[in-house]
């Protein structure tokens, strides 16, 4: 199971990105913008989603994916560590909550972190 130095170590990877404890939890941010939160018990991560999106994640994979009651109408998803099936499967999931938040000089900058993997 992928624990908070592998969630710090590859989000940290991700251009631009910066550590900052908020709520009393470390969160990581491109250009400032918040993209994944670790919380306290660090069983799980939040990542940037878009809602109809999250809404098929959490259908289809419960064990996996479910969207934490005070953040149901934002677009965020939450992300269970231990179900997840290796350390690429978490790159693609911090990568891809990235370019949600990531502005536009930068996924021009980086185009195969701008894109999904397979596009």
């Amino acid at each position: 199971m992928p624990d908070a130095e592998d969630i710090r170590r590859i989000a940290l990877s991700l251009p631009d990105t910066t550590e900052k404890v908020a709520w009393s939890m470390p969160t990581f941010r491109v250009a400032g913008k918040m993209f994944v939160t670790l919380p306290e018990d660090e069983t799980s991560i939040a990542v940037r989603c878009p809602k109809e999106e999250r809404d098929e994640l959490a259908l289809a994979e419960p064990e996996k994916f479910w969207i934490a009651g005070h953040e149901a109408q934002f677009a965020w998803v939450r992300v269970r560590l231990a179900a997840l099936e290796d350390e690429d499967e978490l790159r693609d999931i911090l990568a891809d909550s990235w370019r949600q938040a990531a502005p536009p000089r930068l996924l021009e900058a980086y185009p195969r972190l701008g894109r999904p993997t397979g596009d």
